[in-house]
């Protein structure tokens, strides 16, 4: 994976450039020649802080006592009316 290293001006300067290197691995933003930044594409930075975003389906499964029986009345077309917008 490699590492790409800009300054904070050329950072600024091509936003769209940097985002690209960072397809590719670390882009690493220097302040007077320090580095100071990461810029890293969203699946690296999941890697490494080990916090994966959940989908709202694991999110509920892990609620305790979540299973709920729901059976909602069926309704005929006859009971439909169309709605009336004022």
């Amino acid at each position: 994976m490699p590492m790409t290293t800009v300054t904070s001006r050329d950072f600024a300067r091509d936003l769209a450039q940097a985002k690209k290197a960072a397809c590719a691995g670390p882009v690493i933003v220097t302040d007077q020649g320090r580095p100071t930044f990461a810029l890293l594409n969203i699946d690296d930075y999941y890697k490494l802080s080990g916090d994966a975003p959940q989908s709202l389906l694991a999110v509920m499964d892990a609620i305790p006592g979540g299973d709920v029986e729901f059976d909602p009345p069926t309704i005929s077309g006859n009971d439909l009316k169309p709605a009336e917008f004022r």
